[in-house]
């Protein structure tokens, strides 16, 4: 395995973190392990070759195959439903009644191949049912990489995939595919607008969210930079608003405005 020199570890470490928000200053070993023989296959003799290869395509691809390479986190369909649940009970039932509005805007951030969008889309139809006809609900979904959103548009998944999707959803939203797969239904994927996001960008948006999904991203970001994105979710919240983080994560040691609800689960006050 192709060693990784101190002053290449610095320098890739810097540029992710200034770049991407993603803190690797103590994962040199996670970086030899995980970009070694990837780098080897591109036949480069060292990190630094390599990494002025990916700065200089001008598509950002390899850029994005490097960080997610780093940072790639295993998803799945219903994961930690608690969050589906909440969102079930309490965020439909309060936009539909409470609000009375037939705008739904809900933001899936840092999508991966698309299992959470979908599933809040499954759940979104259930709920509305005939009335989905009169409501603008399409889930927002974004990520930084191409090649998951590629997966997450194809929406394609194997049947050990959907072991935890109820037989209902099954029949519902999915259709046969090849050699025992499936693929979402044409009626699901009109549910979700799929698009390229870096959270480090600025956040422009034309009207506030009624809840974010931001779960399991945040996991490798230092606290200043983890500051400055809970701050631009706070700001992107309607009033009312709620904000789920991954259930392993905490906002603790943030500066925010948000109003803790349970372990994961935020809200911007009324």
């Amino acid at each position: 395995m192709i060693s990784l020199k101190e002053d290449e570890f610095k320098a890739i470490t810097s540029y992710i973190q200034m770049n991407y928000g993603v803190d690797l200053r103590k994962k040199k070993h996670l970086i030899e392990g995980r970009l070694g023989n990837h780098i080897s296959q591109l036949n480069y003799e060292n990190y630094m070759d390599y990494f002025e290869h990916a700065k200089a395509d001008t598509t950002n691809n390899e850029m994005i195959v490097l960080i997610n390479k780093l940072t790639t986190n295993h998803t799945y369909f219903l994961r930690e439903n608690d969050h589906f649940e909440f969102y079930k009970d309490l965020i439909l039932p309060w936009v539909d009644n409470t609000l009375k509005s037939n705008d739904l805007r809900i933001w899936s951030a840092g999508c991966s191949s698309g299992q959470e969008p979908y599933t809040l889309a499954m759940i979104t139809r259930d709920y509305l049912t005939n009335k989905h006809k009169t409501w603008d609900s399409t889930i927002l979904a974004s990520d930084i990489s191409d090649k998951v959103l590629f997966t997450a548009k194809a929406g394609i998944y194997s049947s050990e995939e959907l072991t935890k999707v109820p037989e209902e959803w099954k029949k519902k939203y999915f259709l046969p595919h090849d050699r025992g797969s499936w693929i979402i239904s044409d009626l699901l994927r009109q549910g979700v607008a799929y698009r390229n996001f870096n959270l480090l960008s600025k956040f422009q948006f034309k009207k506030p969210f009624h809840g974010i999904f931001c779960r399991n991203v945040m996991i490798y970001f230092d606290l200043p930079t983890k500051n400055e994105v809970v701050r631009k979710f706070y700001d992107a919240l309607m009033p009312g608003g709620y904000f789920f983080i991954g259930q392993s994560e905490s906002l603790s040691s943030c500066d925010h405005p948000f109003k803790y609800v349970k372990p994961s689960v935020y809200q911007k006050e009324a």
